[in-house]
């Protein structure tokens, strides 16, 4: 497992995360992950028979986990947590300006945490899971999905290889990961009980690489670490990584596949309460 910084603001750009968010809540959200990836969770969720009577959902978004919640039977309330304003400003109801390595909220609040797509960026993920183990009713269950360390490998490939042939110098590109094999431990860490990882993997088709690097500019899953290079990829180095791609990646049929490699982690809050 690839450690994470004690000291979130040393890893991640945090003001450069929420512009990206706010960005594309402006532009036009592009959600067909976080659709997709909230009916698999809510499958999870399916297989256990109990209410949840208060829910937070982490990392909110364009909403799709929220309204999946809504709509299941059982869930009375639900907080919504986005650090980006124009995203949390969709929302009614209850709701939060919170980034994941800094919850505002006490022990026992919830009887249910999910997230989705949220938690990689968190510059201390082992404490960002205390927090939501501490946040958690005795007996509580969180359910959190996020990208794994093969998410983007071949866009990440070619950009590097582009860079270093038209620049003399790559800037900054992987984020640190939870491998499936640490992740168990990694919630053993954090104090969940009976705890669950499994990984499924979605692959894209683009049409071509500037399609894929709009959709995550709409996403707002794009570069922040703070360690990263500032400024446009220069055009030759793009027509590079373009090339790379198509020759190294590409189909017959003149299209790209994007990995996006999805975590599942699940774990309960241990109940303390003394049976009588």
């Amino acid at each position: 497992m690839s450690s994470f910084s004690s000291q979130p603001a040393t890893l991640f750009d945090r003001r450069a995360w929420r512009q990206h968010r706010n960005r594309a809540a402006q532009q036009g959200c592009a959600d067909f992950l976080h659709v997709e990836i909230a009916e698999r969770l809510i499958d999870r969720l399916e297989d256990i028979r109990r209410p949840f009577d208060a829910a937070l959902d982490l990392g909110t978004h364009c909403g799709a986990l929220s309204r999946a919640l809504a709509a299941r039977t059982g869930i009375r309330n639900i907080v919504a947590v986005e650090p980006a304003p124009f995203f949390l400003n969709q929302f009614g109801g209850m709701r939060a300006a919170a980034d994941p390595d800094l919850l505002p909220f006490r022990d026992q609040s919830f009887d249910l945490v999910v997230s989705q797509l949220a938690l990689h960026w968190a510059g201390d993920l082992p404490g960002a899971l205390i927090q939501l183990r501490q946040a958690l009713k005795p007996d509580g269950l969180m359910l959190a999905a996020i990208f794994g360390g093969a998410t983007l490998v071949e866009l990440r490939t070619v950009l590097i290889e582009a860079e270093l042939a038209e620049e003399n110098g790559a800037s900054p590109r992987v984020s640190p990961t939870v491998e499936l094999l640490d992740a168990v431990a990694l919630l053993q860490r954090a104090g969940f009980a009976m705890p669950v990882a499994d990984a499924d993997t979605i692959t894209v088709d683009y049409p071509d690489l500037i399609a894929l690097m709009r959709d995550l500019r709409s996403m707002g899953e794009t570069n922040v670490l703070a360690a990263r290079r500032r400024g446009m990829l220069r055009r030759a180095t793009l027509a590079r990584a373009a090339a790379i791609y198509a020759e190294r990646f590409g189909s017959e049929a003149g299209r790209i596949p994007a990995t996006f490699e999805v975590l599942y982690l699940t774990g309960w809050a241990p109940d303390t309460r003394v049976l009588e």
